[in-house]
């Protein structure tokens, strides 16, 4: 991608939670470090009140000499003893010193701590780990901390590039597969990101139970494709423009190909009987493993409902539909949630003002976070998302018109944002850009 630096990164590792006798393994993610590093935390031994930990450093960045981990406990367990390290904690707070044999740790070199403490009620891993106070992401990130002066152009794109509501995931291969707003669900292919080709459409025989919510029409919105389980799971909607009879469906597939997607029902409808519009769907996983689906579009703004992680629809013991992001001016132009996990923090992108409007669209990407998956998100300033708030990270500029309903990917050279913009022309185009975050952990686009 022209105009972005490319960095090796390691990805990270799933957090799994330590039963009795079993392992868990961390690499903690959260804001820009200027040194990469990993930390894998594996709980090795538990019986009733005592446990045993091995902590594994892996420096992903420049050689370090001298070092000191530190991380809080969630459930107050207390550490009694180190190998390989001195340790003190204060309260849940546990901060590890480098013994004498393995204070240096080159790049790509590791260091190893063994531990004893004592447990009661609970013994997670530890959610996240700074490394000489830098955060340890298991990636290393983009090298520049600062905002540019200016917002970017968007990285170089070839191919079929035309693109409405992108969404990205990378395959289990390493081939990066997009679906778009288009009749039926438009998908196109990269092996690269770069150069992009057309893959059809997710359901190329129609789609006839959207007929009650498009009035016929073969034209599908907002898809959201990801990996999970073993197969790809894709939520899309189906509404007209401008009205609130609109529904989002979901449907899987064992390699995302067209043709191969099964249709696996509703999982939410709106009408005038509600306050809010559902379509722009987008699932997240939490930290526990929890599945939730942001949506929302002008109306009263973004919800967001719990899932089954079995079966990727509506949770039927918790029906809450949870406030997210409302817009207090402009009519209400909010959309388009995505919602991505960075270390401690949940970010929540949304989209303002007007879509769908050629070179006249007034579309801008936004951005709040919150240490819980369901909020509440603030701003830079602390302004709650529910009364307005959003920090502006992507705006028009130049021949860059309407920037908005973006994707975010984590990939091997670091996060990376996925939006449509529209040419002078009007034409809808797909925009690539590498995101990066400042020292306060705040996202910005390069």
């Amino acid at each position: 991608m022209a105009g972005t630096r490319r960095r090796t990164a390691v990805a990270g590792l799933a957090l799994a939670v330590a039963a009795a006798g079993a392992v868990a393994v961390v690499s903690a993610t959260n804001a820009l470090a200027a040194t990469g590093c990993r930390v894998d935390y594996a709980v090795t031994s538990q019986t009733p009140g005592a446990f045993g930990a091995r902590v594994t450093i892996t420096n992903l960045g420049d050689q370090v000499s001298g070092w000191r981990l530190m991380w809080t406990y969630s459930a107050g367990q207390s550490v009694t003893q180190t190998r390989g390290g001195s340790h003190t904690q204060s309260g849940v707070q546990v901060t590890v010193t480098n013994g004498r044999t393995n204070g240096t740790i080159g790049t790509g070199g590791t260091a190893a701590v063994t531990l004893s403490g004592t447990w009661s009620g609970a013994n997670p891993v530890p959610a996240s780990f700074t490394l000489n106070g830098v955060a340890c992401t298991g990636v290393v990130d983009a090298p520049a901390a600062t905002p540019p002066a200016s917002y970017p152009n968007p990285g170089r794109v070839t191919g079929d590039t035309g693109a409405h509501d992108p969404t990205v995931v990378r395959a289990p291969d390493g081939r990066y597969l997009l679906a778009t707003t288009g009749n039926n669900i438009a998908l196109k292919t990269s092996t690269d990101r770069t150069a992009w080709r057309n893959a059809g459409a997710a359901f190329p025989g129609g789609a006839p139970w959207t007929s009650p919510y498009t009035g016929g029409s073969a034209n599908l919105w907002a898809p959201d494709i990801s990996y999970r389980n073993g197969q790809y799971y894709l939520y899309y909607s189906a509404s007209t423009f401008g009205s609130q009879r609109s529904a989002i469906f979901l449907a899987t597939s064992p390699t995302a190909a067209s043709g191969s997607w099964t249709h696996q029902g509703l999982i939410i409808e709106s009408s005038n009987a509600v306050n809010y519009n559902a379509i722009d769907p987008n699932l997240i996983v939490d930290q526990s493993g929890q599945w939730w689906l942001s949506f929302g579009s002008f109306w009263s703004g973004i919800k967001m409902i719990r899932l089954d992680a079995g079966t990727g629809k509506r949770s039927t013991s918790d029906t809450a539909v949870r406030a997210l992001a409302t817009r207090t001016t402009a009519g209400g132009a909010v959309e388009a949630p995505v919602i991505h996990r960075r270390g401690g923090y949940y970010y929540l992108w949304i989209s303002f003002d007007r879509c769908c409007q050629g070179a006249a669209s007034t579309y801008r990407v936004m951005v709040g976070r919150s240490t819980s998956v369901t909020g509440p998100y603030v701003d830079r300033n602390g302004t709650p998302l529910t009364s307005g708030g959003g920090t502006q990270v992507l705006a028009g500029h130049g021949s860059i018109h309407g920037p908005g309903h973006q994707a975010v990917l984590t990939d091997t050279d670091g996060d990376v944002l996925f939006y449509h913009y529209y040419a002078n022309n009007g034409a809808a185009l797909l925009g690539i850009n590498l995101i990066g975050y400042d020292a306060a952990g705040w996202p910005f686009v390069y």
